[in-house]
């Protein structure tokens, strides 16, 4: 277990410490997006669409393997011992989601580093010879390890694992992921840094009675962010089209990406610059919404087109963006809500609760970025809220829905998961 989380939290600083080299050696900037704007347009067009085409053409030899990755194949280890990880798919998986992101594709980098933790945990076992309970505890303390590497959150970390691929809380699965979640996230603090890594926040509640616009705004947020996950469902649709080959496929899809990065740079890389901007009031409401509609559809174009990499960022750019908006919109009807920030941070828990269905990981990942306890009240209102409208509208998370494709489907009870 020690040597999964430090090896998972290892993966996760080289992973972003090669893209950031990247970008400073040939991008000359010390981000993607600040790259991106500063670059020819031919290159924002071109550059995803070469990305894509080079993870297309790794993403071949991924389709010959049996294995599977991905946080779906996760649960499905996790949960019914059905282990198909495999470390060679995950590492030609991550090279190619690298290969996407540092071309400036729209995608989000913790779905490689999730993914390496738990085929460490299948790895190692394998390794050691462990029997099956065994090999599918050390996967979900991998899982932990990587979710804590891409973001510094470690009781997010583990409330994703318990809410999100376990779906039950079971001792012999909450120790060894509270452990591996405490080493890497120390290891990655050590190479990156203490600070949350979206800056330390304050917040504080104007009255008790804005906790009311907090509620509307996880209702708010979960029309937006089931509008989000429906437009991803659409874009496989449109990319499953027989003509269309891989690595054509996601060569195209780059392509797409790349010409909403030519007119809009900040919809480049995986959002975290954007956001840190909303945050701090640093776009005007226009902007804003531009930005959210070009970031949704340059995902959607990276991500259905086959190029692998997570959504979970852009899910947290379109909440805070949700956010700002809806609190912007308060302040014109003369409703004089608290500071603009403050709604985007629920924003973001709420946009992950909806697309997640779990909304304690969500409220508590905020709570650890933001470290105000004044923001706990209307975090667990939003995530409550936003996590029963998005199920109210479809049943499935984004990770269920992708099992429910293959036939696997899960039924959430008070006993744990069960298959439908």
């Amino acid at each position: 277990m020690i040597a999964v989380a430090l090896g998972a939290a290892a993966f996760a600083i080289a992973f972003r410490g090669a893209l950031g080299l990247v970008v400073r050696r040939w991008g000359n900037e010390a981000d993607i997006v600040a790259a991106a704007r500063h670059a020819p347009i031919w290159l924002r067009l071109l550059a995803p669409a070469a990305g894509g085409l080079c993870a297309g053409l790794l993403g071949v030899l991924v389709a010959r393997a049996p294995a599977g990755q991905g946080v779906a194949d996760v649960m499905e280890a996790v949960v019914l011992g059905r282990v198909r990880l495999s470390m060679r798919v995950t590492l030609l998986k991550s090279l190619s989601s690298w290969l996407a992101i540092a071309s400036g594709g729209s995608l989000g980098r913790e779905g490689p580093l999730i993914q390496f933790g738990g085929a460490a945990g299948k790895w190692l076992s394998d390794r050691l010879g462990l029997t099956l309970p065994q090999t599918r505890v050390l996967i979900a303390a991998g899982t932990a390890a990587g979710f804590t590497a891409a973001y510094n959150t470690p009781l997010a970390a583990v409330l994703f694992v318990l809410e999100v691929v376990v779906g039950v809380v079971a001792l012999d699965t909450v120790v060894p992921v509270l452990v591996s979640a405490v080493l890497a996230t120390a290891l990655t603090r050590a190479a990156a840094g203490e600070g949350p890594i979206y800056g330390q926040r304050a917040f504080h509640l104007s009255t008790p009675s804005e906790l009311l616009a907090f509620g509307g705004l996880g209702l708010f947020v979960a029309f937006g962010a089931q509008t989000f996950m429906r437009l991803l469902s659409f874009g496989e649709t449109l990319f499953q089209r027989r003509w269309l080959n891989p690595p054509w496929r996601s060569a195209l899809g780059g392509l797409l990406a790349g010409s909403v990065v030519a007119v809009l740079p900040e919809a480049a890389g995986n959002g975290y610059e954007p956001l840190n901007t909303i945050l701090n009031g640093g776009f005007a409401v226009g902007f804003t919404l531009w930005l959210l509609l070009g970031k949704c559809l340059a995902t959607t174009a990276s991500v259905s087109s086959g190029s692998p990499g997570g959504v979970f960022t852009p899910t947290l750019l379109l909440g805070g963006g949700l956010g700002f908006v809806y609190a912007s919109a308060l302040s014109h009807l003369g409703l004089a809500p608290g500071p603009s920030g403050g709604y985007a941070l629920v924003g973001m828990a709420a946009a992950t609760a909806a697309t997640t269905h779990a909304p304690m990981m969500a409220a508590v990942m905020v709570f650890e970025l933001s470290g105000d306890y004044a923001i706990a009240l209307p975090l667990l209102l939003a995530t409550a809220l936003a996590t029963f409208t998005s199920r109210w509208l479809r049943a499935d998370s984004i990770y269920s829905a992708e099992l429910r494709r293959r036939g696997v489907a899960w039924q959430l009870t008070l006993d744990g998961r069960r298959r439908a």
